[in-house]
């Protein structure tokens, strides 16, 4: 082995190799239980950043530890290369507007982006040491992924669970599409509140407070909460808008809150969801005032045209002069925007398909306790979710780039008109029903509105099964006109790994989609991972533009392995900071388990298996300790906790391998002359073994180091030429009495340790004694030990419990 490992050169190697075995490979024949991943596609949007690293790496290292738990691991990863993200990507990008171009010339530039990105993304991930099987690799927009998606939108049509409507809705100006309630966001902004005077029709004055004095034209009611004595007498009553000048109903609702502003509440449609429920709760009139654009309907009067910021300074300035304005202040609220963009959103009525999720929330809260929740308390952000649903889910996207509805509209009667099976895909833009209209009409308005990226990202389960498709994926020769709507070794899936941020979406509306197409939920366990935080409270993202370090400079720096290593760190669910310097702790750990490698194997050249040897206790308590931390693992690794199932390894690696055992059995290894060869045997054994575990311990974690180490030494010795083709032990029995011999030898060390670093002694100094007291049980088993102690100690001699030892 080279003095030092030489990162550059070696992972590239080791990923060589892997690809040559072809070990990650998918087999659909083995009798081996499969565990199957639902990975999530990363959006098409921009650079990877350590945020993304994070996450994804955690998963990974779970589908490494059920692989060599001896499952058949299916493990697809795909692109989310569609819809909003990728096409404000390539607007940026090529300095253009989707709406200034044909819908097909848009779309050949967002295809030629998107192969560049994905690209990109593949070569990051593969620079990981990813263990993905890259034959399964999809994209949200290839013609499969359509087909299927287009598929589950007609299942939905025909079980009733989708519907079109022409109702207010969720509405992006800044991106000019209809989103849902999962894209919401909340920021807080610095606005004016400011208090208007209205009139009632017998001439009393009242004081009413609002952010969003530009609605003033689309008001259409005061509230007032029916306890409150002071404004009682004011309930049904009319009031007139200032300005305006017109009349409007004053109504009593317990939905006011009696302690804000004056306490009567200004009703406008749309200024928000509040304003919505009043509107369809009392039967209000609709008043147009905000348009698709952002801009004020031009039937407005004094601030027809303008933007909203604009029009709000002019309708302050008019009230100010007409004398309606008493106050004016500045606050800090919170408005929800849309979380691609960041832009405020309104609520406009428009015609869009929906989902319906509201009447189905029971059954969405019993999948929630059906699944398997890592951490479990992120159930609570799922049913919490699921609980304050308010809206169905829009599904429709008024954008370009994206899967096509697949239904065209009758030109005569207007029914809706889907496609047959035999056209998915189907773009309705391009190509017409195959049969007539029920009612004899043979032309047709295309739907010119694309599916949300999440009507098509929520059916990756059933992307990952070819659900509904002729191919299977666990036979090999299907016949001509096999379908398979339901493949049982793949729905459910094994497990989902996501972050937390989209439990209300991609998890959501996964659950959503199984449940209605399948009747089951999609997955068994859901494994939640946290963020990385580039300072306290704000995550890495590439809209925060705080992702400077690039993962694959880092990558070429410091090793993927010492990333990988620092990715495992966390407690599942937990968020942590990132900085560079925080790959200090990796590159000790790599270069410690090199040098303890390079040492053990200098010592294991002239050692075989089958050499007569003598196993000391020590060497039977370091393979006890290597099996009891693969145990300790194995239960952290099946609750998917990555960062204490490392913690117990580190502990084994450097405490009791590196900083113990290795120093107690040195001098027998160099010295077989004075401990007797059968005894230098047998440390040798114990040596070979408890290394190759820690190796197979720490693969999943830094595959490429150990792969390595692996090759230059135990692939001629072993049956698997990769380590990761291994299995890790099953232990069902530990023998706890060298357990606690070992933590008793430890003891006395580490007092011999404590007590020449008091004294200012090298620990090479010889002493006169060690004592040691302990339980009968084991005091035999020290006393075989005793020239290794005394070695290690470099003592004259060893007193146990009050009998004396001289070499």
């Amino acid at each position: 082995m080279k003095k030092h490992y030489e990162h550059q050169e070696i992972e590239s190697q080791m990923q060589a190799l892997w690809d040559s075995l072809n070990i990650y490979k998918f087999d659909p024949n083995t009798k081996a239980p499969i565990y199957s991943i639902d990975t999530p596609p990363p959006t098409v949007s921009g650079s990877l950043h350590m945020g993304h690293i994070f996450s994804y790496a955690q998963g990974e290292m779970i589908a490494r530890y059920k692989r060599m738990r001896g499952y058949n691991i299916f493990y697809p990863f795909g692109f989310d290369d569609n819809g909003l993200p990728t096409e404000r990507l390539v607007e940026k990008e090529e300095q253009i507007l989707a709406k200034n171009l044909s819908r097909s010339e848009f779309n050949l530039k967002c295809l030629d982006t998107t192969k560049k990105y994905e690209a990109e993304f593949k070569t990051l991930w593969q620079s990981l040491g990813f263990s993905v099987d890259w034959t399964l690799q999809y994209e949200t927009i290839n013609p499969i992924s359509q087909r299927i998606s287009q598929r589950s939108f007609i299942d939905l049509y025909e079980k009733g669970k989708v519907y079109h409507k022409n109702s207010p809705v969720l509405w992006c100006t800044e991106c000019q599409t209809s989103i849902a309630q999962a894209e919401l966001d909340a920021k807080a902004k610095q606005t004016l509140f400011n208090t208007l005077i209205f009139k009632t029709s017998d001439g009393e004055a009242i004081e009413i407070a609002t952010t969003r004095p530009e609605l003033l034209n689309g008001t259409t009611a005061l509230f007032i909460h029916p306890s409150d004595n002071r404004h009682a007498h004011l309930i049904g009553k009319t009031a007139y808008v200032p300005l305006y000048n017109y009349a409007i109903p004053i109504i009593a609702d317990d939905a006011v809150e009696i302690e804000k502003g004056s306490g009567i509440v200004m009703c406008a449609t749309f200024g928000d969801i509040t304003d919505l429920e009043w509107y369809e709760k009392h039967n209000l009139p609709y008043r147009k005032v905000i348009m698709p654009d952002g801009t004020i309907s031009q039937e407005t009067p004094f601030i027809g045209g303008l933007t909203v910021a604009k029009a709000r300074h002019l309708i302050i300035d008019l009230l100010k002069d007409n004398d309606l304005l008493t106050s004016s202040d500045t606050i800090e609220h919170h408005v929800s925007t849309h979380e691609r963009c960041g832009s405020p959103i309104e609520i406009i009525p428009s015609k869009q398909w929906y989902i319906d999720i509201l009447t189905e929330k029971k059954r969405f809260l019993e999948a929630g306790d059906q699944i398997n929740w890592y951490p479990a308390h992120m159930k609570n952000r799922y049913l919490n979710w699921v609980e304050n649903l308010k809206w169905d889910w829009c599904i429709s996207r008024q954008r370009y780039f994206g899967v096509p509805f697949p239904l065209w509209y009758c030109s005569e009667c207007g029914k809706v008109k889907l496609a047959d099976e035999s056209q998915l895909p189907v773009n309705p833009l391009e190509s017409n029903p195959i049969a007539p209209c029920s009612c004899g009409c043979n032309t047709f308005m295309p739907e010119t509105a694309v599916l949300d990226t999440w009507a098509t990202s929520s059916v990756t389960p059933q992307i990952n099964a070819l659900w509904g498709e002729k191919r299977k994926r666990l036979s090999s020769n299907p016949t001509e006109d096999e379908r398979v709507q339901k493949n049982d070794s793949f729905m459910p899936m094994s497990m989902r790994t996501q972050a937390h941020e989209i439990i209300r979406t991609w998890a959501f509306y996964t659950i959503v989609k199984s449940l209605y197409h399948t009747g089951e939920i999609p997955w068994k366990d859901i494994m939640i991972c946290g963020f990385v935080l580039a300072k306290k409270g704000e995550k890495i993202s590439k809209s925060k533009n705080n992702a400077t370090l690039s993962p694959q400079a880092l990558i070429q720096t410091h090793s993927a392995d010492a990333i990988r290593y620092w990715a495992a760190t966390a407690k599942l669910g937990t968020d942590t900071f990132f900085s560079e310097d925080e790959l200090g702790a990796s590159k000790r750990f790599i270069n410690k388990l090199w040098n303890a490698s390079k040492f053990s194997i200098s010592h294991l050249q002239d050692f075989s298996i089958e050499n007569e040897m003598k196993l000391l206790p020590i060497d039977k308590w370091i393979i006890e300790r290597c099996k009891e931390t693969m145990l300790l693992a194995q239960r952290h690794l099946d609750q998917y906790e990555l960062g204490l199932a490392r913690h117990e390894i580190d502990l084994l690696f450097w405490r009791d391998f590196c900083d113990y055992y290795l120093e107690i059995v040195k001098d027998r290894l160099y010295k077989p002359e004075k401990h007797g060869t059968l005894e230098r045997a047998g440390a040798q054994y114990a040596l070979y073994i408890s290394l190759l575990m820690i190796l197979k311990l720490y693969a999943i974690f830094t595959p490429h180091i150990t792969e390595y180490i692996y090759q230059i030494f135990y692939s001629d010795k072993e049956q698997f030429e990769s380590l990761h083709q291994m299995r890790w032990c099953e232990i069902t029995l530990l023998k706890d009495h060298y357990l606690i011999y070992g933590d008793t030898i430890k003891t006395a060390i580490a007092e011999v340790r404590k007590y020449k670093s008091e004294k200012a002694l090298s620990l090479k100094s010889e002493i006169d004694e060690v004592i040691i007291e302990c339980p009968k049980e084991i005091q035999e088993m020290i006393f075989d030990n005793k020239m290794d102690i005394i070695a290690c100690c470099n003592a004259k001699r060893l007193i146990l419990n009050n009998r004396k030892v001289i070499l």
